[in-house]
């Protein structure tokens, strides 16, 4: 057993909290040191959908790695090609043919934004640079994706230096077509969005007709859209891809987390040929980080994109999703939560101090991580959502083989949470 010392010394910012040890994971379960185990109701940072410790993801990237350690990203492994070959004849829509691949979420979303920068400038429109963003949501910790999202507190001590990207309002597509206009539609390169908001609010679905209405703005203004899908793509919400839901294929698409299923760092830019086409014309490309594509990452990646379709994964995400929706909906009951959403396997639950008006609790308080907190010392762990912009929220997304019984018994204990920590 690993001593408080030593876990302790591998925090960056000193505290005087001990990190969990996980000494090992299988399924939904983590066992903690001393044998503890804990529901990872969560899916850690709601990236893992195949379930933990699945010997043939493991046994992909041992293979890959001894085979070749590492090459440069633009050159080729066999590992590279197949997973861009899965990705365009099983999961991508026809559309979105082109693929680059990154080691993860913040990375795709950064690659992202450059690349529509690159696109407008290579076909002589630079005054096109500006991204809006939305009021209320999460894209990466890098620079630019703090600049284009609206996480309060994750921008928090930054703002004075990040880009001051034009933000919308969270589903208003009026509001939208107005910042548009008072912008002025020749300076902006594209509207990015997450189809369900994640961390920033806690699985908060759109009205049905507002991806379609953003589609229609952006076509009509020459924008390019971009759908963030590093939390909701690859089955999250009962579907391959959050947008499916709407029916709506956006220019460029990213994702991460579910990609590798959690088993190695990897993301993934998807474009449209439109989009690419100028770059290529213009005899320019794309800055590639160092792991970029990295062989042992794409050989987790065919890896889990096969087991999701072996085992129809994607399916059980929304079945199961409907049943554990169902038996969290009773938390509605509760005096502090005002409402149980989600599609699929991404579900919150919104915590509040007064039902009855709404009115969120003090984000100081931090009452979400409170509720993790407890849910955690209770055996059952789910990710803390909300950026005191949004109420606070937990968010529920396990992998997609959770059974009914580890459903029930993290409904069961996130009630007890709620009521530990909030009050009955």
């Amino acid at each position: 057993m690993m001593e408080e010392g030593r876990a302790a010394s591998f925090s960056f910012i000193p505290s005087v909290d001990v990190p969990p040890v996980v000494e090992r994971a299988e399924g939904c379960t983590l066992w903690f040191a001393g044998g503890r185990e804990v529901i990872d109701a969560g899916g850690g940072a709601v990236a893992v959908n195949i379930g933990h410790g699945r010997a043939e993801v493991a046994q992909a990237i041992a293979q890959a790695t001894q085979r070749v350690s590492y090459v440069i990203p633009p050159w080729v492994t066999e590992e590279r090609v197949a997973l861009v070959e899965a990705l365009r004849e099983r999961w991508l829509p026809p559309e979105l043919s082109q693929v680059a691949l990154v080691s993860g979420g913040s990375e795709s979303v950064d690659s992202a934004i450059r690349l529509a920068v690159s696109h407008h400038t290579s076909a002589g429109r630079p005054n096109r640079w500006k991204v809006i963003g939305r009021e209320t949501s999460y894209h990466g910790t890098t620079m630019t994706t703090l600049s284009v999202g609206g996480h309060r507190s994750r921008r928090r001590g930054f703002e004075h230096i990040l880009t001051d990207f034009p933000k919308m309002p969270v589903f208003d597509a009026e509001g939208l077509e107005k910042i548009i206009e008072s912008e002025n539609p020749e300076t902006i390169a594209a509207v990015i969005a997450e189809p369900v908001i994640g961390a920033a609010a806690g699985a908060l679905i759109p009205p049905d007709d507002w991806w379609s209405d953003v589609r229609e703005l952006c076509d009509s203004n020459g924008i390019l859209l971009i759908a963030d899908e590093v939390m909701t793509g690859f089955g999250r919400t009962g579907k391959k891809f959050g947008v499916d839901h709407w029916n709506v294929v956006p220019d460029i698409m990213v994702g991460g987390k579910g990609l590798s299923g959690g088993y190695a760092p990897l993301g993934g830019v998807f474009a449209s040929e439109k989009v690419v086409s100028p770059i290529a014309k213009g005899g320019s490309g794309m800055m590639f980080f160092t792991f970029s594509a990295h062989s042992g990452s794409c050989a987790a990646g065919v890896a889990a994109l096969k087991v999701l379709e072996d085992e129809d994964l994607v399916s059980a995400s929304a079945s199961k999703g409907e049943e554990f929706l169902t038996l969290l909906s009773s938390l509605e009951d509760h005096v502090h939560v005002r409402e149980v959403r989600g599609l699929g396997l991404m579900i919150g639950i919104e915590l509040v101090d007064d039902k009855e008006s709404g009115r969120p609790f003090n984000p100081s308080t931090g009452i979400a991580s409170q509720v993790v907190a407890e849910a955690l010392r209770r055996g059952v762990w789910v990710y803390p959502a909300g950026d005191g912009n949004a109420p606070d929220a937990l968010l529920v997304g396990p992998p997609f083989t959770i059974t009914t019984s580890e459903m029930e018994a993290t409904a069961r204990v996130l009630g007890d949470a709620v009521s530990a920590v909030c009050g009955d």
